[in-house]
This record gives structure tokens, C-alpha cells and sequence, in this order.
């Protein structure tokens, strides 16, 4: 084992293959670490989240040590089958790379039952190995669109996309299984240990493939509740994130000021981690109907309320705003920071998605965005509700012309860098470019980061914070909504005191990176112990 750093609390363990990966994973599920959080298994990798309140990083790696990886616990074998239009636009230059014809692809790919290891990329999408044990690259040139139900060739692994995305794996077919529902009880198609096998279901049909149902819409509360007028350039409910579901290819998401989520409920006599509407440069406006009582943190935001009879007046942020039956109120543009937390008293009634309000822009799970007409009820509280508060912002807010230092820690991929890039990624100004959103901030350096090690990295879990550098050169931070796994090096991690900052900074601003712990390799006690005896000097 190889233990890499990722965060201050995250550890990436690097191991020799896919099997001892798998037989560690097992080992951790038989007998779990008090401490550990999640745990995010890929080709070769586990990256753990863990508590260091509940567990210091050198316990946990002598215990991650001592693990036997001799063996490997059976797993869920359900099978399932994939009917596969073998119609996919790389299939002659898979046939090519392989030096076989396309009917031998064919009868390879469907001659033998696969596993699924792991989930990752998207909600649903399986790593699916053995099978024909292909060996292909991904293209050099990414596409900006593969089709949901394609079914495509990377390494050694195989997989179907669950849904449109960009994509650089070789798409060699089609299924029309939909591969994530979340209509169903279970809703990715495939998990870890389920057995596959692909059927040859002959040529696409004329039209192409029936287009997947989309869920009903919720009924509108009847009761109280907020009306949206306008959702500004883009609205949607955030709470602590959906933990658990890494299993089906599901990141926790979550609002990105986690302080700001909480105070916003303090304020309001909620518990802290309620539901809130992130709202992202002002622009909300809602007509309250009923009697309630809110609270707004995060970005410096002016608000105005207006009453039914037209009186207009200017509460501050983190306080308590009591609104009455036809109040308006509207958030203004940010002068500074970037994201505005609106909690309600008693939350707001809307049903969770796999136990959580949160949006996950990337994924796409969770009550969707917000849009002029809709309606959030909530329960209707009396007068004199108020509550006793004491909040404020835990940081000052940046502006788009601040240089925002943000703390990093080196790792887990540092070295697959060259000596002046890591100097280059904390001496650099980097520019946070409108290409950002929930998924990470787009940076913009004067000089890109060049690698020194140019091979092709397996795909292995990304974290919260995780600085990921593609071919380009230009990093991304990647925040609460990135994939789960990734095939770009990670030079870095923003440490985790300072995410909630990262989530506030705005277009344009620009970001120094400070280095706080040097990249290095950690081993356990017993590895540096046999170390000290080979070497007393």
C-alpha cells in the first residue's frame, strides 16, 4: 500500500491492482474504522473521508496496514442483462486498436459475464471488468456529448453512460436500458459485485430508441408558502449533502458555505442542518403567503420586503426577518461574496431525493432548480416567534478585485509534476473564469501546469477541494457537485478550513494558493520503524 494525502481529512490508498483495491474495500466493510465517513473505491485507489476528531491519520493508516488482502469476500452476484445495438461510431477503430474485425468485438464483448467494481463518473455508471478483458485508450480528444444508454470501451473496463455527457471513453454501442431511474427502488441499474452480460440485440430499430419517461411533477403545496416571482440567475434547495450513496455513483453535494447554511438556520430556530435556498448573485424575489419567519447569510445581499399595503423596509443579513401574508421580498445584487443562504422556520416541504434536498448540478439529482410560479410550502408559524441570535459571517467576503489566499495541501499526484509547476501553482495568480459553477472553479494562470509523468492515470476517487489539472494545464477546484472519480491528476487539495471561502469567491477574483503541508508520502508506524533499524544514522 501506498498512502497519499488528499486532504486534511482525506487519504487516497494507493494499492497494486483492482483486486487487492476491491479486498481492502471488503475488508473495511466486514470491519469498519470508527472515524471513516465515505469511502470512494476505483481502478486501483480508495479514497476515505474520515473524522480526525474521531481518528488521527497515523492510527488510521497503521490500521489500513494491518488489513489482509489475501482474499476477497463475495459480494451481491444479481445478473443482469444488456441488450447492445453494436451500431457505436468507434467500433472500426476499436476492431483496429485491437486488430480484430468488428463481429469479432462483437462476439468477445458478449461471450462472457462481467463484474461491476465500482461506481463513479455519474449516478449509475458501473466500471465493469473481466468479460473480454479488452485492453483500449481512451480518444486524445474528448467528445463534448455521448448519448444516454452508450456502452463504451476504456482500459480494461467497460461501462454505459446513464445519461448525456461529455465523455472520452470509445463508444461501441447503444442499450436502451435506462441505467438510472430514480422511480425505482434502487435507482442505478447496476452496483458493486453485480454480475453483467451483454446481448447482441441486432440493429438499432428505425427512429432510434424511445425517449426514457420523465418523472410527474409535485403537486403544489395548498397551504402556505412562497411564491417564486423571480429565481435569479439560479436558485436551488442545498442542506449538508446526501452521504451514503457512493455505492450507486452518487457525491454528497451540498451547500457550498456550510457555515453560512448553518447560521442561516440558527437564526431561525431551525436545526443547522436544514434545508436553505442557495441563491447564487441575488436576483430572488418571492411573495410570501402565510406567516413565517426567515433568515438570509452568506453573500453581503441587500434585502427588501415590501408588505401588502406597500411599506418598504431593509432587514439585515443573519437576522431574523418576520414576514407576514403578502409580503414581497426581493435579494439584491452581492457586493460581496457570491452565494446567499434563505432558511424558513421549520423548514421547507419539499420531499427529499435519496434522503437529501440538496441539487446536484452535475448529476442531476434532487428537486431541480427553482423557476418563476413555482411554490415551496412551509409550516405557517404565530407572531412573536422571533429568536435570539448572535451570527455573522466567519470570514470576510471577497469581491471579484481581491486576491483570495486559499490554503492547500499538497497531493495526492504532486509528483506527477514537474518541480516548477508546484512552485508555479502557489507562486501564480490564478483567475476564477466564468466557465465555474457548482461542479468547480475554472482557473486562468499566465503559464500552465506541465506534467513530467504523461501517462494515462486510472481512474481514482476525487475529493472536495481536489485541484485537478487536465491537458490544458489550467486547474480546476473542484466543489461540492464534482464527479466522483476522475482520470487527471490531483496536484493538490484545498484544505478543508478554507472551502466554505472557496464557495464565495466570485468571477474575475483572483486566488493565491498556499502550500501548508509539503507533498510527501505517508507509510505506517511499522514500515518507518524497519526504515529507522535499516538506516540509524
Amino acid at each position: 500500500m501506498r498512502f497519499l494525502p488528499a486532504n486534511l481529512d482525506t487519504l487516497l490508498v494507493e494499492l497494486q491492482d483492482l483486486d487487492e483495491t476491491l479486498a481492502l474495500f471488503a475488508a473495511l466493510q466486514a470491519e469498519p474504522i470508527a472515524g471513516i465517513e465515505e469511502i470512494v473505491p476505483a481502478a486501483r485507489t480508495l479514497l476515505i473521508q474520515y473524522r480526525p476528531s474521531a481518528i488521527e491519520r497515523q492510527a488510521l493508516i497503521d490500521d489500513l496496514a494491518r488489513r489482509d488482502l489475501s482474499q476477497r469476500s463475495a459480494r451481491e452476484s444479481r445478473r443482469v442483462e444488456i441488450p447492445v445495438h453494436y451500431n457505436g461510431e468507434d467500433l472500426d477503430e476499436v476492431a483496429s486498436l485491437l486488430g480484430i474485425s468488428r463481429e469479432e468485438v462483437v462476439r468477445r464483448h458478449t461471450s462472457a459475464d462481467y463484474e461491476v467494481a465500482f461506481c463513479g463518473f455519474a449516478p449509475g455508471f458501473g466500471y465493469l471488468t473481466g468479460g473480454a478483458d479488452f485492453q483500449v485508450p481512451r480518444r486524445q480528444t474528448p467528445r463534448t456529448r455521448i448519448p444516454a444508454g452508450a456502452v463504451a470501451l476504456a482500459g480494461n473496463f467497460s461501462g454505459i453512460y446513464p445519461k448525456a455527457s461529455p465523455g472520452g471513453w470509445q463508444i461501441i454501442g447503444v442499450t436502451p436500458l435506462q441505467m438510472w431511474d430514480l422511480g425505482r427502488d434502487e435507482p442505478a441499474l447496476l452496483r458493486p459485485g453485480y454480475k453483467v452480460r451483454f446481448q447482441d440485440a441486432g440493429p438499432l430499430p428505425a427512429g432510434g430508441l424511445p425517449a426514457h419517461e420523465q418523472a410527474a411533477a409535485s403537486k403544489p403545496p395548498a397551504g402556505a408558502h412562497l411564491e417564486i416571482l423571480s429565481p435569479g440567475l439560479q436558485t436551488v434547495l442545498q442542506d449538508l449533502g446526501r452521504a451514503g450513496h457512493t455505492d450507486q455513483g452518487v457525491s454528497m453535494s451540498g451547500a457550498l458555505d456550510r457555515g453560512a447554511l448553518r447560521a442561516a438556520n440558527r437564526a431561525v430556530g431551525n436545526d443547522s442542518g436544514s434545508a436553505c435556498l442557495e441563491v447564487v448573485l441575488g436576483g430572488l424575489s418571492f411573495a410570501c403567503h402565510g406567516r413565517t419567519l426567515i433568515a438570509v447569510s452568506g453573500a453581503q445581499t441587500p434585502i427588501s420586503v415590501t408588505t401588502a399595503s406597500g411599506l418598504q423596509w431593509q432587514p439585515s443579513t443573519y437576522q431574523p426577518i418576520e414576514l407576514d401574508d403578502g409580503d414581497r421580498v426581493s435579494l439584491g445584487a452581492p457586493q460581496a461574496g457570491l452565494r446567499s443562504y434563505l432558511a424558513i422556520r421549520g423548514g421547507f416541504q419539499v420531499a427529499p431525493v435519496l434522503g437529501s434536498l440538496s441539487y446536484d448540478s452535475l448529476a442531476q439529482v434532487g428537486p431541480p432548480p427553482l423557476k418563476a410560479g413555482d411554490r415551496l410550502g412551509f409550516q405557517e408559524v404565530g407572531t412573536g416567534t422571533s429568536v435570539s441570535v448572535d451570527e455573522a459571517p466567519a470570514f470576510d467576503l471577497p469581491t471579484s478585485k481581491d486576491i483570495i489566499t486559499l490554503d492547500v495541501v499538497m497531493g495526492p499526484r504532486s509528483d506527477w509534476f514537474t518541480r516548477a509547476a508546484i512552485e508555479r501553482l502557489s507562486s501564480q495568480l490564478w483567475r476564477v473564469t466564468p466557465q465555474s459553477n457548482r461542479v468547480g472553479i475554472r482557473l486562468e494562470g499566465e503559464v500552465p501546469l506541465e506534467r513530467c509523468n504523461h501517462d494515462e492515470l486510472p481512474s481514482e476517487g476525487t475529493s472536495l477541494g481536489a485541484i485537478q489539472v487536465p491537458a490544458s494545464g489550467q486547474p480546476v477546484l473542484f466543489l461540492a457537485d464534482h464527479p466522483l472519480t476522475g482520470g487527471y491528476p490531483v496536484i493538490a487539495a484545498v484544505a478543508s478550513h478554507h472551502l466554505d471561502l472557496a464557495g464565495q469567491i466570485p468571477i474575475n477574483a483572483q486566488i493565491r494558493f498556499n502550500p501548508i503541508e509539503a507533498f510527501a508520502e505517508l507509510e505506517p508506524d511499522a514500515l518507518l520503524s524497519t526504515a529507522d533499524a535499516k538506516n540509524p544514522s
